[in-house]
């Protein structure tokens, strides 16, 4: 098992910790991004405000835990997200969208974003958005866990990947133990979001990424009082990708006319309806291997 910690940073005036990726993990199974943001208690107006921005090669994953958020993107999706739901867009060959605060009223925020990585053989494919506002629910062991995505608990949650991936948020009231069952072709990590956990007799507190590893068939996880963590596995990704701002590509060549397409309003499309300005991307470093952006 290995330790990573975590970076703050603020995205959108939220303040987040990035638990991927980073120098020590770049990815676990086709998961290649990880934000913990919150939980923090917004003044009036000064919400989750992320202008307009382009996306290629990679599926966003949200997963709400408190608040609201308002997801637009360039295909005309407008959709508001609430706690207990998860917005999926693929972005593929190239999409645009804003997330910004669902009203200017004090709020609280509490979510999870990750990015998956697209195979050669899909991140071209047609950009796509789906909302899922129900997902697989189980109680076990005191435990209450949520399948984000994959199959878990012999339930299988309706998100669409295009990788062998598993993701589940278990929530514990009082103290717990559980069993997971996991699949030991998957490589696993865990980032508790609130509370302390202990993990194969690993004591795990908030926002410091476990990486666990592959070859495990299940994982022992206790908690002496009320915790939130996030388990998320897959199968190793088996390709090297390049990650730089919000683009993950496989050659330098692609992020340099990708962005000069956004700024120069082609190939992505608009986002209608956003109250944030709209974001300019950043010139590829002349490294000819980006590496991932802080």
């Amino acid at each position: 098992m290995e330790r990573i910690d975590t970076r703050g940073a603020d995205v959108g005036g939220i303040p987040i910790h990035r638990a991927m990726p980073t120098s020590g993990r770049r990815m676990v199974g086709a998961w290649c991004f990880l934000d913990h943001a919150g939980p923090v208690d917004a003044a009036p107006g000064h919400g989750l405000h992320v202008g307009p921005h382009p996306h290629i090669g990679l599926q966003t994953f949200t997963w709400m835990i408190e608040g609201e958020i308002m997801h637009r993107d360039s295909l005309g999706y407008e959709q508001l997200i609430r706690p207990g739901q998860v917005n999926l867009m693929t972005a593929g060959r190239g999409i645009a969208h804003s997330e910004d605060e669902a009203s200017p009223a004090a709020g609280r925020l509490h979510a999870v974003q990750l990015w998956i990585a697209l195979p050669e053989a899909e991140r071209h494919r047609p950009p796509a958005f789906q909302h899922y506002p129900k997902l697989p629910l189980v109680d076990e062991g005191g435990f209450h866990v949520t399948v984000l995505v994959g199959e878990a608990f012999g339930k299988q949650a309706a998100p669409e990947v295009y990788s062998p991936l598993v993701g589940m948020d278990l929530t514990a009231g009082d103290a717990a133990g559980l069993s997971v069952p996991l699949q030991p072709g998957f490589e696993y990590a865990v980032l508790v979001l609130s509370g302390e956990a202990r993990i194969e007799g690993e004591v795990l507190e908030p926002d410091t990424l476990l990486y666990l590893g592959s070859g495990r068939e299940q994982l022992d996880l206790q908690c002496g009082a009320a915790c939130r963590l996030v388990l998320i596995g897959g199968e190793p990704f088996g390709e090297e990708i390049l990650l730089w701002w919000n683009f993950v590509a496989r050659h330098p060549e692609e992020m340099e006319q990708a962005t000069a397409a956004w700024n120069e309003h082609r190939h992505f499309g608009e986002v209608k309806g956003s109250p944030s300005a709209r974001l300019v991307a950043p010139d590829v470093p002349a490294l000819r291997q980006p590496q991932p952006f802080s």
